[in-house]
């Protein structure tokens, strides 16, 4: 049952991930071409964090109450449809709206999934969960590949096609395979979501968790939203290098995701979330001082390794609070945690690269990595400092 699970939910994310991974290089294009400004850029990213960030807590609770596969297959399908309605986009307000709707798909994929892996892990939860983040990082890096050929031979509305039909081709390997899941608790004994929530928050411990989930999602924006411009603009890109820069990062990622997984199961977790977002950090900020593609590839690569040390710890140690809280439920707050960084880094990136240049959406962001990671770190090191000290 174990291993069903694990295939399952592994082959449903990597097809997912590849989907979105195809548009990649093709959205910000798209979206300039619709007259999209840096500022507008940014609210077209903010819009998919914004209704992703707030439907998964709920939505996280309820898979703990009610069962997680319908909940999945319903977001599976959301993608799929999403996938053709950007074809059809005339405006930039249109193409926000499509964004919010595709935000509010991944808020019934992500938590799920990552309960549905934790809840299968045992003892193993770091492992496992380098495994998930294998499939995700896999599909990120093999899907902007393709999307940079569908955009150079196929025209732009391709890739987002490809996104459709294999986000199809995931719900119907979940309907077909995947075991549902019973509720978690007798429903007498149920914790009011919004009493949950504050209990939760309360917690130093999940609030030093969910910084730097939120810090690391930041670096998302840049990457998706400005390197394709600045590679481009400054580097007179295509589509196909540009898209392998992005593969760059991922593939790296996916790569040592189990033997960093396997560590974060016996060493210090909060050790490894720190030196791995540092890492990013610092090396962010050198991103604009690189001189061609060859030099952006070496830098991703390393942000990729950041991210290797650093994801796995961090889901392991989110993972521990979801034993108190239920998994669902934690991975609906971490989640959600992760699309407010990628609102926060939408709406502030975009309006720096209004008011000063591309540049800055790397120096900002790797500014702030740095700075968030060591405080979250401070919190779940001392997760039993009394509240009033906070």
């Amino acid at each position: 049952m174990q291993k069903s699970i694990l295939f399952t939910i592994l082959s449903a994310i990597f097809i997912v991930f590849v989907g979105m991974g195809i548009i990649a290089p093709i959205l910000p294009i798209y979206a300039e071409e619709l007259g999209a400004t840096g500022f507008a850029l940014g609210i077209i990213m903010a819009a998919y964090a914004v209704s992703g960030g707030l439907l998964q807590p709920f939505v996280g609770t309820l898979s703990d109450r009610h069962g997680k596969k319908g909940f999945l297959v319903a977001g599976l399908i959301m993608f799929g449809l999403t996938g053709y309605v950007y074809t059809i986009a005339g405006s930039v307000a249109q193409l926000v709206m499509i964004r919010f709707f595709h935000g509010a798909g991944s808020a019934l994929i992500f938590p799920i999934a990552m309960a549905y892996i934790i809840e299968s892990a045992e003892d193993h939860v770091g492992k496992y969960l380098g495994w998930f983040n294998i499939a995700i990082f896999a599909g990120i890096g093999a899907g902007p590949v393709l999307g940079g050929f569908f955009l150079d031979l196929l025209g732009k509305n391709a890739g987002f096609y490809a996104m459709a039909v294999l986000s199809i081709v995931s719900a119907i390997l979940v309907i077909t395979i995947l075991p549902g899941q019973a509720a978690d608790r007798p429903l007498e004994k149920r914790i009011p979501i919004f009493s949950l929530f504050r209990q939760m928050m309360k917690s130093r411990r999940v609030r030093g968790i969910l910084l730097a989930r939120m810090a690391t999602m930041i670096i998302m924006v840049p990457t998706f939203a400005f390197l394709p411009l600045l590679m481009m603009q400054q580097m007179g890109a295509s589509g196909s290098q540009i898209g392998t820069v992005i593969a760059c990062r991922t593939l790296v990622n996916a790569v040592f995701q189990v033997p960093f997984g396997k560590l974060a199961d016996s060493r210090d977790q909060n050790r490894l979330l720190l030196g791995g977002t540092v890492l990013i950090g610092v090396t962010m900020c050198c991103v604009p001082f690189a001189t061609g593609v060859v030099s952006l590839l070496l830098l991703f690569a390393v942000i990729g390794l950041g991210e290797a040390i650093s994801w796995p710890a961090m889901g392991a140690l989110a993972a521990t609070e979801g034993k108190k809280f239920g998994q669902g439920s934690m991975m609906g707050v971490f989640n959600m945690a992760m699309n407010l960084g990628v609102f926060i880094g939408a709406m502030g990136v975009g309006a720096l690269v209004d008011l000063f240049s591309i540049d800055w959406a790397f120096y900002a962001v790797g500014m702030a990595l740095i700075l968030c990671a060591v405080a979250a770190a401070a919190m779940i090191k001392n997760p039993s400092e009394p509240l009033e000290n906070n």
